[in-house]
């Protein structure tokens, strides 16, 4: 019998919204295991304040734009931006970090607080600056950044202090992973790098590690290193071509053979992530994205990829899963987490 012209368009619609509930069912039961994670995020904290005004003319004492203010806010940032993501997924972040007993350290803790995070890992210190950038934007057009921290380790005592507030978190509850949140201002320290891989190794929790260059080769033995594609060549001293993705791999195998990681993901932008566990290597092409801002796509892979593995999800998937939300975060303007709804909407099937 031959449907009706109506009949065949209403059967069509009707198979691909299953088609898509199906993608969303796989994607929604992923997100449903991340909300039972505790992650432990020790890093670089900062407050990311934001200046947004209009330009119309040219100062006539130098030639720069004069903006006229219009508003400003203040937002988590550095390690805190993984925490704010592993929150929008639903899952509890514990921040281990040291700021200064000084007014962006009130707000730091204002911010926390509002959402209702834990604090019992941080530690305030009077030696400590709060690390603090400020962004100055027309519309959407930033004109400036100003940063006001500190980037020496930290002293012994305060070192000392931190050290002893991730122990005890970790022996009191239940932690599933690790976060190494490195911005290089000197929270993380080769001591507390040691101590911490070693007692995650010790209770089997996973430990991953987004580095900077001061302390790219102290991380060994940890489960993921997410080196970027500059982070990775400074951190082997080599000159690698971002498409050279089989002398990517090789360095990566070998770094990864040297420091006793389990895996390696390096994230190389525009041309998508090269994962690395075994003999073989995965390429993850970029999603098509229309790029507004790329702060805080780092953030967002580390916290993703902490909850993949928390939650026993396969390295491939965790990959595809932290590139695709990587791309969502770069599509707005801001350092902004990832959200559960722009997953759910995500044209991507995972199989689970």
């Amino acid at each position: 019998m031959i449907c009706s012209f109506n009949l065949c368009q209403w059967i069509i619609s009707l198979s691909q919204q299953l088609i898509k509930n199906l993608k969303n069912i796989g994607i929604a039961g992923l997100l449903e295991r991340f909300g039972n994670c505790r992650i432990l995020i020790l890093g670089d904290v900062m407050v990311d304040s934001y200046m947004w005004g209009n330009v119309s003319r040219i100062s006539p004492e130098a030639p720069v734009p004069v903006l006229a203010y219009s508003k400003s806010e203040n937002r988590l940032g550095g390690a805190a931006n993984v925490a704010l993501n592993i929150h929008s997924l639903g899952a509890v972040p514990v921040i281990c970090s040291v700021i200064g007993t000084d007014e962006n350290g009130r707000i730091f803790k204002e911010l926390i607080r509002e959402l209702n995070f834990p604090e019992e890992g941080i530690v305030e210190s009077p030696h400590r600056t709060t690390t603090i950038k400020t962004r100055i934007l027309a519309g959407h057009q930033q004109l400036m950044r100003i940063d006001r921290e500190d980037d020496h380790y930290l002293d012994k005592i305060t070192e000392q202090l931190l050290l002893n507030n991730i122990k005890k978190i970790i022996s009191a509850g239940r932690i599933d992973a690790i976060v190494f949140q490195d911005y290089d201002k000197g929270s993380i320290t080769p001591l507390i790098i040691k101590e911490v891989i070693s007692l995650g190794n010790a209770r089997n929790i996973p430990t991953l590690v987004d580095p900077k260059k001061r302390n790219f080769s102290l991380y060994g033995d940890a489960t993921l290193f997410k080196p970027n594609y500059k982070e990775l060549n400074e951190g082997i001293n080599a000159d690698i071509q971002k498409k050279d993705f089989e002398s990517l791999y090789h360095a990566v195998k070998k770094l990864k053979e040297k420091a006793g990681f389990k895996m390696v993901l390096l994230t190389l932008s525009e041309e998508g992530m090269l994962l690395c566990q075994g003999e073989n290597y995965d390429l993850i092409p970029t999603e098509v994205i229309d790029v507004a801002d790329v702060s805080g796509a780092g953030d967002t892979v580390i916290g993703m990829a902490s909850l993949c593995l928390a939650a026993g999800i396969d390295p491939y998937d965790m990959a595809r899963l932290s590139n695709l939300a990587a791309g969502m975060v770069c599509e707005r303007v801001g350092v902004v987490p990832v959200k559960k709804e722009w997953l759910l909407n995500a044209n991507i099937n995972f199989g689970y």
